[in-house]
């Protein structure tokens, strides 16, 4: 009985322990702001509400508010939510430029409000005053592009659009990334002084420093014009070429501040390099005077980003001739193309692979991981001689680390090691005598002395299974990439393999190619001054070049029909590959698009309205479906013939698709008939208010071949699951709803006119 009480006891104990070192679940946002980074790389378990301001599926953004205090979460749901939604979110917390949340899983309690925005200076949002807070700013439109992503939540799905806005407030560019793909609406926007509301946010570098202002706009609904520009850009004057400057004028009112650290780096004239514990900062400076590397120092300047790197320019250098050295820090290859190294001193090993004088500076390129750096050392005067270090040594570089990007989400980056002297680079280990060209060198002497005559023979015989196994082994790749053209794999994949194998046929010489208006694929070499370079066009069947086709030789090296027959090989792959994706995603696209007016057809309609009905019996959500008429659109193609009769149709799509949001599809049915599919919908009032501009934009009269039209369309709504729950159901319904009302308004014609309405009104223009 003892020996049970015991048991039991210990037992008891444990469970105590183990529950009392569970960390307790966070409930509200406040505790989770209130964390530190260090606490909150932990993952320590939230479940709280808040309200959403900005959600953007495909990537996964969302933002989250909660009274004054507001937070970004990693958003892992499929469902579509919009601004206003209040959510329950169940994750950890993760340590990014401050604690956000990782979701586990997301619910949506009920729909809502937003909270009210904060008006925002500049100077808030660059000193992340206001991060992850709704908030409304003034400035003037710059710049808008429209900008094409990936899915993040299905890489097979098509890529989504969003707008690049640049705005100058009062103190500085942000960035405003908006929910809207209309190109037309967009352009009106440059030069306007506007209004925006949206969530605040900051872009950062790899050590998270912030580098900018980013706004988080949900649609283009958020963008209040306040005045539009005088005249439009495109009607400006030209300015010859060699004027540009004319138009150049800068109200700097940037501060001047004050850094403090250790001089890592100086190249007089130039730059300098100051660091303090982890945090290095690029100075740009007139400066010659003598400085000691190791030295603490005071430098005041003005600060800017170039390429998402902090710097400080037009800067002063002040030695304070206290030695104070930094110890270069030991970092793997992995670790410094993270870009969590800017401006360090780092150290790292390699091996030779070459080394090159230039007019500048000297570039000795290494490999480490089956990767390759460059180490540079920037002349001085006067020009010492180049340190000869033998190839294939393994060498270690002292430095400043200089990546090409300091973005720490677009994965690994190349960089380059900035030397101080030819003292920052030591050779650990001198090339070995035992490597694969000696031993082949010994092994010929000895077949030479021995077998003479038979050694001859055997290397015709060996030569030839080489031949033949790269024949073989080139007609099998080959084959694959046939099978791959003809099957799912990704066309850039295929191009690679393609390059990959013009490599392999070449010997191992880099080869890539440029496919028009797209990407470069393959391995190009990072410098190409020097090498004999041979291009191939990659000629398409009918139309302009597809792309080019290059592969890179030692300078020496002359050409060989060899060159020419690996390329053409290659050139006749990529011809196939590239024509036949094009073709598919054509088919593709002519398969679910009104090749008329280039927006859904009934057989994409069908399948959106599947997929949207099985997802609301899943969340039990609503939905609504608009069909829409052209009213007596007969009598277009009866008096100004079928030409005018399309572009109309074309107009009326592009009017109509302005009025529906980003989310929402738009579809012709066929003939005059159309319809949409609002995909989240609160009440039928939120349907009926879209129904009601899509009958409003009928109202400015349609200018088309000379004439001017003056068009009318009827609708009609049907909501799941309130009205139906089909497919068939809900169209019949909507179809029902529109004809009423289509009768309802020539009825009421009839009776104000005494007769028959007109079937359209028309002026004819001069």
């Amino acid at each position: 009985m003892k020996r049970s009480v015991t048991t039991f006891v210990v037992v008891l104990a444990c469970a105590m322990a183990a529950w009392a070192e569970t960390p307790a679940t966070l409930t509200s946002l406040r505790e989770i702001h209130a964390l530190t980074n260090e606490q909150a790389s932990q993952g320590m378990p939230v479940s709280f509400e808040a309200t959403v301001t900005y959600f953007l599926g495909p990537e996964r953004t969302m933002f989250v508010q909660d009274g004054d205090v507001a937070i970004y979460v990693s958003a892992n749901t499929d469902d579509e939510l919009i601004p206003g939604d209040r959510v329950l979110v169940v994750g950890k917390t993760h340590a990014d430029f401050g604690p956000d949340v990782a979701s586990d899983r997301i619910t949506l309690l009920r729909h809502g409000t937003l909270p009210k925005s904060v008006p925002a200076t500049f100077d808030d949002l660059i000193r992340v005053q206001r991060d992850c807070i709704l908030v409304t700013v003034h400035g003037v439109v710059h710049t808008v592009d429209l900008d094409k992503r990936s899915d993040m939540r299905d890489a097979s799905m098509p890529m989504h659009t969003i707008a690049r806005a640049q705005l100058l407030m009062e103190g500085g560019y942000i960035d405003a990334f908006i929910g809207s793909d209309d190109p037309n609406a967009l352009s009106g926007l440059l030069d306007a002084e506007v209004e925006v509301t949206g969530t605040a946010g900051n872009s950062f570098n790899g050590k998270m420093e912030p580098t900018g202002v980013q706004l988080h706009v949900p649609t283009l609904a958020n963008v209040k014009i306040l005045k539009r520009a005088e005249a439009s850009p495109w009607s400006l004057p030209v300015t010859p070429m060699n004027q540009a400057l004319t138009g150049f004028h800068v109200r700097d009112l940037t501060h001047r501040i004050r850094i403090h650290g250790t001089i890592t780096y100086y190249h007089p004239g130039s730059a300098v390099v100051i660091q303090d514990g982890a945090r290095s900062l690029w100075i740009t400076t007139g400066t010659a005077v003598p400085l000691q590397i190791g030295d603490a120092a005071d430098a005041v300047g003005f600060p800017d980003v170039h390429n998402g790197l902090l710097a400080l320019t037009r800067a002063e250098i002040q030695d304070n001739h206290a030695w104070a050295p930094v110890s270069p820090q030991p970092a793997t290859l992995k670790q410094l193309r993270s870009s969590g190294n800017v401006y360090d001193l780092v150290s790292i090993e390699g091996q030779v692979v070459s080394a090159v004088r230039e007019t500048l500076q000297d570039e000795y390129v290494l490999a480490t991981g089956g990767q390759l750096f460059t180490a540079i050392y920037r002349h001085q005067d006067p020009l010492p001689p180049m340190k000869h270090i033998p190839l294939g040594s393994r060498v270690r570089v002292t430095g400043i680390c200089i990546p090409e990007d300091s973005n720490p989400f677009i994965g690994e980056v190349p960089f380059d090691i900035l030397m101080r002297s030819f003292d920052d680079i030591a050779v650990v280990a001198k090339p070995s005598l035992l490597n694969v060209r000696n031993l082949m060198l010994l092994v010929g002497l000895l077949l030479a002395v021995v077998l003479a005559v038979g050694a001859r023979g055997w290397m015709i015989e060996r030569r030839v299974r080489r031949q033949t196994a790269a024949l073989a082994y080139i007609e099998h790749r080959r084959s694959r990439i046939l099978e791959d053209i003809n099957g799912s794999r990704p066309l850039a994949k295929i191009v690679e393999e393609i390059t990959e194998l013009v490599s392999f046929k070449l010997r191992g010489v880099p080869c890539w190619c440029q496919i028009a208006d797209g990407a470069q694929l393959g391995n190009c070499p990072p410098k190409l001054a020097g090498l004999r370079i041979v291009e191939n066009e990659i000629l398409a069947r009918s139309g302009p070049a597809l792309g080019v086709l290059f592969a890179a030789f030692e300078p020496l090296t002359k050409p060989s029909a060899i060159e020419s027959e690996a390329l053409l090989m290659a050139v006749g792959l990529a011809t196939l590959a590239i024509e036949n994706r094009r073709l598919y995603s054509d088919l593709t696209h002519r398969s679910e698009f009104d090749l008329l007016t280039d927006i859904h057809n009934r057989f994409s309609l069908d399948k959106h309205l599947d997929r949207q009905i099985l997802e609301a019996r899943q969340n039990a959500g609503i939905f609504g479906l608009i069909y829409i008429d052209l009213d007596k659109f007969k009598h277009v193609n009866d008096l100004y013939g079928h030409h005018v009769g399309d572009l109309y149709l074309q107009e009326a799509a592009i009017r109509m698709k302005r009025q529906i949001r980003p989310n929402d599809k738009l579809a012709r049915l066929g003939g005059d008939e159309f319809a949409a599919l609002i995909s989240v919908a609160r009440s039928r009032a939120d349907v009926e208010e879209i129904a009601l501009r899509l009958e409003r934009c009928f109202d400015d009269p349609f200018a088309l071949e000379g004439y001017t039209l003056h068009g009318s369309a009827s609708v009609g709504i049907a909501l799941f699951p309130e009205d139906a729950t089909s497919l068939d159901a809900l169209l019949s319904v909507a179809d029902a709803a529109m004809y009423a009302a289509k009768n309802t308004k020539r009825h009421i014609e009839e009776m104000i006119t005494g007769q028959q309405s007109p079937e359209l009104s028309h002026e004819d223009s001069e």
